[in-house]
This record gives structure tokens, sequence and C-alpha cells, in this order.
């Protein structure tokens, strides 16, 4: 058996796609008006990884979500429709996330989603400040990258031992890969990558889907 990975290009590319996942008509749906937001379209998950991502909230039986950026809500919605989990979807933009609004009521999962719009670093301070710590299942990230580390490090306060932090953008591009890419967003990827490799506090394990994706089990 191979150790390597394998490569998705061409017919393989092809037959991952027809292959790899079940996609909700609401989800296809929404992922296509996404689409047509051109070059911002870019910071929706893939299919699969929301596919995966509804996977591991179902398997956990989680009931309690946080997720530190939304956009147009394409991971929120593969998450509630893939648990009975409520969520706390945490954002700053009211036009993306208008988006998705419309969507999560589409699928009939709004009532299980509540949205602030005051951003990664002042929800997590609030939700600890009310008492929130050790209640959280499952954490996703995926908002500006130079405040990864503040979310992660929020994240494992706000999760109970047990829970899971999932955090998305960790191969960014390749970029975190190349010791000559060095700006802001590269180099809080690469301290991230990093620190949780040595981090005792969580186990964990870096996928190669889509644009890298972390989970990391808090420990205790």
């Amino acid at each position: 058996m191979s150790t390597e990975m394998v490569s998705i290009t061409g017919k393989v590319a092809d037959y991952f796609r027809s292959h790899a996942y079940r996609e909700h008509p609401v989800l296809a749906e929404l992922r296509a008006e996404t689409a047509k937001l051109g070059g911002d379209a870019q910071m929706q998950i893939a299919p699969e990884q929301g596919a995966f991502m509804g996977l591991i909230a179902g398997l956990m039986n989680v009931q309690r979500i946080l997720e530190i950026g939304t956009f147009t809500g394409y991971s929120s919605l593969a998450m509630a429709l893939g648990s009975a989990a409520e969520v706390t979807a945490v954002d700053v933009s009211p036009e993306w996330t208008d988006v998705a609004r419309r969507y999560w009521a589409k699928a009939g999962v709004d009532k299980r989603i509540a949205l602030r719009l005051d951003g990664g670093i002042a929800a997590i301070a609030n939700l600890l400040a009310t008492g929130k710590a050790g209640s959280f299942d499952l954490c996703f990230i995926d908002a500006d990258k130079a405040n990864y580390d503040s979310y992660y490090e929020g994240a494992l306060k706000l999760l109970r031992p047990g829970g899971l932090v999932m955090i998305d953008n960790v191969l960014w591009g390749g970029d975190v890969a190349d010791p000559k890419k060095n700006d802001v967003d590269t180099s809080a990827l690469k301290a991230l990558n990093t620190k949780i490799k040595a981090d005792s506090r969580v186990t964990f394990c870096l996928l190669p889907i889509a644009d890298g994706l972390t989970l990391a089990r808090k420990t205790g």
C-alpha cells in the first residue's frame, strides 16, 4: 500500500467529485448563489468539506456548535443539517450573513442557528464572561487568519473536555510550505500549525481536504 497522498487531478478529480459526497439541495443552491460573488466566493468551504464536517457533527452527536466565520452560511448549514445541534454563528458582515439567513430558513434549521455580528474576539470574550466556558462540543474556525491563535485559544476555553475544534485553510494554498511567504496571514497559520503539533492540550490531525483542515480534540 502506498504511503503517498493521491494527486486529486484529472480523471481522479472527476471520479472524486462524483463519489465523495451527497449534497443537500439547499446546500447546492447556496453554493451556486455564492459562486456569483466572484473572487469572494473562494471563502466558501468546498462541498466535500461540508459533507465531512456534517458527518463529524452527527457522529459526535453534538449539542452546541460555535462557528467563527460564517460568510454565506454553507458550513453552519452543513453542520446543522448533519446534527441536531444549536449553532452560534459569528461573523461581522450583515451582507454575507443575510444570504446565510435565507438559506438556513429554506433548509428549516434557522431556529437552531443564532447569528452574532460582533466578530470572533468579542464573541469569545462575551461567551466566556457569561459563563459559557466548557459548554460547546464543536468549534469551527474560518475567519481572519491573523487572529487564528486567539480563536484557537478561545475555542479551547469554550469547548468541553473531548470537544473538537476544526480549523480551516491550514495549508493556505501551499504558502505555509514556502519559506519565502511571510505575510501576516501566512505567518499566523505557520505559527499555529507548529503550535498545535506540540500542544499537549489536544490530540490532532491535519487533513489535506480542500485548503487543509485541522481537527484538534481537547484532552482535558
